[in-house]
């Protein structure tokens, strides 16, 4: 018999491919890529099976709390390995169809753009625009209008299994410790196809809005974090005042702790403002000294990483127990730490990279420790085993990026 949905075993195959790389924990089945795999292809051919005659239903998603970094918890639905890969069929027939449609000035969850991108066009705009409306969206995934959803949906695919199964995802249920809760609203955070949705959802809800009712302003936008430069307080303020009833009016709000109108203070900008700083993707964008190009010193509005996501950095390494590895060697440590180093200095080092100081300096104190406990003749010696770190990291620079870039305990 003719199959009513035409999906091609290869596109199935290349889903899996993409899971399988992307890792990630086992669902309500509590079956792990690995169990997953070991019936490889009784397991794709059954999915491939169902999806094409339309007999696919997911499983119930699993509800993970994961702690927020200002407190509380999110909850992160994980679906099945098996609906992964479901999801992630849809999504390669889908974001081809969504990408060319998104706005320029959205960032979020798509190919080829990056949360840095975002941070150094919002850099680049503050110089040129004096206020700032910061803002955040309370609960994104989680209060997304289904109806809504699938209509901007219709609009730009008309494949009737790709329609079918993202009303099927919604719908389905989030199973949490004491049974399962029904979904009205909302779209798991941690379903491959989710950040997708969401992002156009927002394109209708928020950005194609922006473009046609507030012209004059120029907004960024990662997610459900944003930043909208404006030319004067009044404007921020009435920009502020829309945005609250536009979200409304889409079923959304403002998180009320994390939206503030921010004056953008430098050298040429002086007026006194209550609020002159913001953060936005883990960079705290305030007036900060700067020296020009004849060696000048002058106040700037720029970002560097942010106190909180440095002291998250730093409890990361406390949580590394790095001096009580005494059977490891440098280059063991530099193996298994080097490359975490290398990724938050090639995202937090990118702008005002001197703000990473503390970070490098406290990497460097516990391996000093590590020194002390290693080698019996420098237990009681902390300036003793600080020097030999430093003719250690002479000779072996390379073995963490933070030497590389000279900070290095004095070898003599």
């Amino acid at each position: 018999m003719t199959k009513p949905f035409v999906i091609s075993k290869k596109l199935v195959w290349e889903a899996f491919q993409r899971v399988k790389a992307n890792g990630g924990s086992a669902g309500v089945d509590e079956e792990s890529i690995e169990m997953f795999e070991s019936k490889l292809k009784d397991n794709l051919y059954k999915l491939w099976n169902r999806m094409g005659s339309g007999s696919y239903f997911p499983p119930p998603v699993k509800a993970v709390p994961i702690p927020k970094k200002s407190g509380g918890t999110r909850i992160l639905g994980v679906p099945t390995v098996a609906d992964r890969v479901a999801q992630t069929v849809v999504k390669m027939v889908l974001e081809p169809l969504l990408e060319p449609v998104f706005d320029r000035d959205s960032y979020g969850y798509r190919a080829g753009r990056s949360a840095l991108d975002a941070v150094a066009v919002v850099r680049r705009r503050s110089w040129e625009y004096d206020w700032v409306v910061e803002f955040d969206i309370k609960g994104l995934f989680d209060n997304i209008d289904h109806e809504l959803l699938l209509r901007a949906v219709q609009k730009h695919c008309s494949t009737p299994w790709v329609l079918l199964y993202i009303e099927r995802w919604l719908k389905a249920p989030m199973e949490i410790e004491g049974g399962r809760v029904a979904r009205e609203r909302g779209t798991p955070q941690g379903g491959v196809v989710s950040p997708l949705l969401a992002n156009l959802f927002l394109h209708y809800a928020l950005d194609v809005w922006l473009r046609r009712h507030l012209r004059s302003i120029r907004f960024c936008r990662y997610a459900d974090d944003g930043v909208i430069h404006c030319q004067s307080e009044a404007q921020a303020r009435l920009v502020l005042r829309k945005l609250e009833e536009r979200l409304g009016q889409c079923g959304l709000e403002l998180h009320p702790e994390k939206t503030r109108i921010v004056y953008c203070q430098d050298v040429n900008r002086k007026a006194e403002y209550p609020v002159v700083q913001f953060t936005f993707l883990g960079y705290t964008f305030r007036p900060r000294k700067a020296v020009d190009k004849y060696g000048r010193v002058y106040v700037n509005f720029s970002p560097a990483v942010s106190r909180e996501a440095l002291t998250a950095m730093r409890q990361t390494v406390r949580g590394w127990h790095v001096q009580l590895k005494c059977d490891k060697e440098l280059s063991d440590l530099a193996d298994m730490f080097g490359p975490v180093l290398r990724g938050w200095s090639n995202y937090y080092g990118r702008f005002y990279a001197s703000a990473l100081k503390p970070l490098w300096w406290s990497v460097n104190d516990y391996l000093v420790r590590w020194m002390q406990r290693k080698f019996k003749r420098l237990a009681r010696g902390v300036i003793r085993a600080s020097r030999a770190l430093g003719r250690l990291a002479e000779r072996a620079p390379r073995s963490f990026v933070h030497w590389e870039m000279g900070y290095i305990p004095a070898a003599r």
